[in-house]
């Protein structure tokens, strides 16, 4: 598979984001909602609408469709469809693209939740001091 713009290698997709910022260039829409044709995405990826179907029916990601039916790729799908680009380009069969994606999915969840915890975690210290400082105070030591 051709695809372009292979300036993102392995190595910066760790689990973090897949998509860039969407910068609303596209129909108009900046809230990365689904705004380009199969024709469209797979010129802007360099990538046959054959090859795209195929990915999707292997379940390598899911477009948005029309009322109609017809598909319609958002700035998150392209970002998807490098992605599959450079991994097909390191090697890996298709089953081991969707297993990368799908572990790529699940870190940035856990990236996501941890974050929260330490967030958390945090507001407990600052109210387990508050509360050592109340009864610092109450015994009569502060």
């Amino acid at each position: 598979m051709a695809v372009t713009d292979r300036a993102t290698s392995a190595e910066e997709h760790d689990g973090g984001p897949v998509a860039p910022a969407f910068s609303g260039d596209a129909a108009g829409s900046g809230d990365g909602r689904s705004v380009y044709a199969i024709s469209v995405a797979a010129e802007l990826v360099g990538t046959g609408q054959q090859n795209i179907r195929q990915y999707e029916r292997k379940g390598l990601l899911t477009p948005d469709r029309t009322d109609g039916g017809t598909r319609r790729y958002s700035e998150n799908d392209l970002a998807t469809l490098r992605r599959i680009g450079v991994l097909l380009d390191e090697g890996l069969n298709l089953a081991g693209v969707k297993r990368v994606l799908e572990l790529e999915e699940a870190n940035r969840g856990l990236t996501e939740d941890n974050r929260g915890l330490s967030e958390h975690n945090e507001e407990l210290r600052a109210d387990n001091r508050g509360l050592r400082k109340d009864l610092k105070a109450a015994r009569g030591g502060g």
